[in-house]
């Protein structure tokens, strides 16, 4: 904290400059300018004062074009000006006022009334930059802590997504490629004006977020069935359908633990309960049908889906791209949105890009380098 403030007297009578510098110097250190030019070029670089006196009467550069220069400068605007003036009267004080000082003495000078009203507004203003202060100091706070949050948010929802893979050991780096796929999608179709208003910057972040959750229910599935090479019996295929629901109700209990309401768990619920519904109905868990599928899952049921075709399995072999891409595109209006199919398609190369980027074995590790350095620089279109 400042042990001595500064005074600026800016007056073109040497007279009264030695007058007030004399009342004040005991108290403040106290800085001189004869003119309106001269007190302009002492504030225009640091360190300014702390308070101005300023002559409204002077020739050139009278103290109203000064102040006018003053408050007009974010590095000025806030000093307090006191007018010293003869012109005394309500119409002088009000223009005064009106241009930015703070108060008005009349001369001669009373030594009394100059150290009162110096004191005062200097008072006001050492508590005005202590709150400033203050406040910045929170926010900075505030925000540090927000981050910390949010990064522990993010490694929980990867920690989370992680115990779901121990559980199977054929999905490779399906979540990384899962991500990339829904946002390249998402940012898509967020040109389109029927997805515009909920696919936000922000809503698409929390979607990328979110995706490596939506096969978290699969930790309650047993092994016999998440781990069978072959084809599920429909008693073995009912028992993991209900991943959806086992994998929702986690993260309701989380969020209920918290007792908060988390959009990011809000979209994480949709994807995980919703992203094996179908456009026609004929899905799970709910059986939804069209828009009453949550659009995080219908995003979600196609990126899943184009990942499972290009895969590798105990099961199966992978498709090509190409063949992935045709059977979606068949599938346009039953199993998926067909605005989200036109998006897909005229995208779909950024998909490959990312299959390649984030491939779960790659001999080439400078291609590997540069397929990812490609998926991350992903454009819309």
């Amino acid at each position: 904290m400042k042990t001595k403030y500064t005074v600026l007297i800016v007056d073109d009578s040497s007279h009264d400059l030695s007058l007030m510098q004399g009342i004040l110097k005991d108290a403040y250190t106290v800085e001189l300018a004869s003119n309106g030019q001269q007190a302009l070029k002492m504030t225009s670089t640091a360190p300014r004062p702390d308070l101005i006196l300023l002559d409204t009467e002077m020739p050139g550069v009278n103290g109203y074009q000064v102040i006018a220069e003053l408050k007009n400068e974010p590095e000025t605007k806030d000093i307090p000006v006191i007018f010293t003036t003869d012109a005394i009267g309500v119409d002088h004080e009000k223009y005064g006022l009106e241009l930015g000082a703070v108060d008005y003495i009349g001369k001669p000078i009373s030594p009394s009334i100059l150290l009162a009203r110096v004191k005062a507004h200097i008072a006001s203003r050492s508590a005005a930059a202590f709150l400033k202060d203050k406040s910045e100091f929170l926010d900075l706070e505030v925000a540090n802590r927000t981050r910390e949050i949010l990064n522990v948010q993010d490694v929980t929802i990867m920690a989370m997504a992680a115990l779901a893979e121990t559980r199977d050991s054929d999905t490779g780096n399906h979540t990384l490629r899962i991500q990339h796929y829904v946002r390249i999608l998402a940012r898509k179709l967020s040109r389109n004006p029927r997805f515009a208003r909920e696919l936000t910057q922000q809503n698409i972040t929390h979607l990328f977020k979110s995706a490596p959750l939506h096969d978290i229910g699969k930790v309650g599935i047993p092994d016999r069935i998440l781990l069978k090479p072959g084809k599920l019996t429909p008693e073995e295929f009912e028992i993991m359908k209900t991943h959806t629901t086992l994998g929702r109700n986690v993260i309701d209990k989380a969020e209920q633990a918290l007792q908060l309401t988390v959009p990011l768990f809000a979209y994480a619920k949709e994807i995980v309960y919703s992203h094996h519904e179908k456009w026609d109905g004929s899905g799970y868990p709910e059986g939804l049908a069209g828009d009453q599928i949550p659009l995080s899952a219908r995003l979600m049921a196609l990126a899943d889906v184009y990942d499972a075709l290009i895969s590798k399995r105990v099961y199966k072999n992978p498709m090509s791209h190409e063949q992935a891409v045709e059977i979606i595109r068949q599938t346009k209006g039953r199993h998926f949105d067909p605005d989200v199919v036109d998006a897909f398609l005229e995208i779909n190369d950024g998909f490959n890009t990312i299959a390649i980027a984030y491939a779960d074995e790659h001999s080439d590790l400078q291609k590997k380098a540069d397929y990812i350095a490609m998926a991350k620089s992903m454009p819309l279109d």
